[in-house]
């Protein structure tokens, strides 16, 4: 039987979403994904028992594509398992931001700049700080709130250009993993109840029944956050724009899943907000909600996404696409997406089925 063999690192809040996403996928998938981790365990999803494995070099022999979905940083399953997922001949998958902005490895959104995998053809090695060189078979999964942004972004470019950039985000706690997802929970159980919700622990300061301009993110030059700088980065590097002027504000919101984004555009020539809808609905993987309608009390009134309208959802919600009434050049845009799906597990398997489609991964 031809197919592939798979594995994901990692059984957090993306982890698992992995999961759901690989089964739902068009992957031809040997057998079901191996499942890694720090430690074996039997994990419960949707009622399916999962067998967890103890993570180590050996458990990618053999395999074709391996997904990390695990911890960032110095001490992150990628900096410790990377090189030998590489090495065992898999193509790699990363939804941590280590490797992001390293020349040479490719930050790819599908529909936005999935030409880019092209690159894992070249010849040669990528040299990834901290690990050394490794074949080129490494793909970077861009941050949760760039891949929304970007894939309304690029329509919008190719039809009048970019000038300018600004966006405020209304980010989910499960960016934040599992933990802070708990946090939400407990904290707005323990306020409704009248209980003292105790010290924070994901974030800073509390999250229920509030709003955190710096969240649990780190404050670097400017003022900005890493999340902050994260947008502008990957979004120039995504658009192939090294230049584009974007100025971020990313907001920690008590809501579990689903980001949303406050999007104001500057373009080269003026574009009606109906001209922007129609470039938009020309892209697969966006639905435009956006409709005039009049209620009952004969107010008039739009339709427009909400967070917990998309969750489980793989597509890029827009609304509210309005102009300037002070700019000729300025739009308007609100973009709402599971941050889960599309701005992490289900843009990775799509990376990995474009790959298939591109027959850069071969099926065996």
């Amino acid at each position: 039987m031809s197919g592939l063999k798979v594995a994901i690192v990692g059984v957090g809040a993306v982890g698992q979403e992995m999961i759901r996403c690989l089964q739902e996928s068009s992957l031809p998938l040997k057998e079901p994904p191996t499942v890694l981790a720090r430690s074996a365990r039997t994990l419960i999803l949707d009622g399916q028992e999962i067998s967890v494995h103890e993570c180590s070099a050996e458990m990618f022999q053999g395999k074709d594509l391996v997904f990390f979905a695990g911890t960032e940083g110095e001490k992150g399953a990628i900096r410790l398992f990377g090189k030998a997922a590489l090495e065992a001949g898999a193509f790699v998958i990363d939804n941590g931001s280590d490797f992001r902005m390293v020349d040479g490895v490719p930050l790819v959104v599908p529909e936005v700049n999935g030409e880019e995998l092209e690159r894992l053809r070249e010849p040669g090695e990528v040299n990834l700080p901290g690990i050394g060189l490794v074949p080129r078979r490494y793909v970077a999964n861009p941050n949760c709130s760039t891949i929304q942004m970007v894939v309304a972004l690029k329509p919008l470019h190719q039809v009048a250009g970019l000038r300018r950039v600004i966006v405020s985000t209304y980010q989910a706690v499960s960016g934040a993993g599992s933990a802070a997802v708990k946090e939400l929970e407990d904290q707005a159980h323990r306020i409704l109840h009248k209980m003292d919700p105790g010290p924070p622990q994901a974030h800073p300061l509390p999250i229920a029944f509030n709003v955190l301009a710096g969240a649990n993110w780190r404050f670097e030059e400017e003022g900005y956050t890493n999340e902050e700088w994260k947008l502008v980065r990957e979004t120039r590097k995504i658009l192939g724009l090294p230049d584009l002027p974007i100025s971020a504000t990313c907001v920690r919101v008590p809501v579990f899943t689903g980001h949303a984004e406050a999007i104001y555009v500057e373009l080269e020539r003026p574009l009606t907000p109906q001209e922007a809808r129609d470039a938009l609905r020309s892209v697969p993987g966006i639905i435009i909600v956006d409709e005039e309608m009049v209620l009952e009390n004969g107010t008039a009134y739009r339709t427009y996404p909400a967070p917990k309208d998309v969750v489980g959802r793989d597509e890029v919600f827009v609304g509210r696409i309005r102009r300037d009434p002070f700019n000729p050049y300025g739009l308007w845009l609100w973009v709402v997406a599971d941050n889960l799906r599309k701005g992490a597990a289900a843009n990775a398997v799509q990376i990995a089925e474009e790959l298939v489609n591109r027959r850069i991964v071969p099926v065996n």
